[in-house]
């Protein structure tokens, strides 16, 4: 189950934020992911509250107020061969839609399967 969590500097409009998360979600779904296992967040914050660096540590342009962090929370185990793939996937799509691939930084974080609850307490993987 991965849990996506995009923060951006606020404000910004629907089409924005839709237009990443529909792109990470396709990208998760075509790596495996069930289509059902949907669950997103976005942060959306004042530059104040959400400060980046325009360039480190290779970015090929200067990351502006459109810069996107991609959190990706899932279960540990997948290769990064996966996450290679996802991300050459993701970085496709975020560019079909327009976004710029530099623009956006992808943290994947990994916790083991029965740390997941996903309704009720009940843990469904132990």
């Amino acid at each position: 189950m991965p849990l996506i969590t995009l923060t951006i500097r606020a404000p910004k409009d629907e089409a924005f934020k839709s237009s990443i998360l529909e792109a990470v979600y396709a990208a998760l779904v075509a790596s495996g992911v069930p289509a059902s296992d949907r669950f997103q967040r976005v942060l959306e914050l004042s530059a104040e509250d959400f400060r980046f660096d325009p360039s480190y540590p290779d970015a090929a342009g200067a990351r502006d107020d459109d810069f996107a962090l991609i959190e990706i929370l899932w279960s540990a185990g997948r290769s990064v061969k996966v996450k290679k793939a996802l991300l050459a996937d993701l970085m496709q799509r975020l560019s079909a839609a327009g976004r710029n691939p530099e623009n956006v930084m992808v943290c994947f974080k990994e916790t083991t399967w029965e740390n997941w609850a996903f309704a009720g307490g009940r843990l469904i993987h132990t």
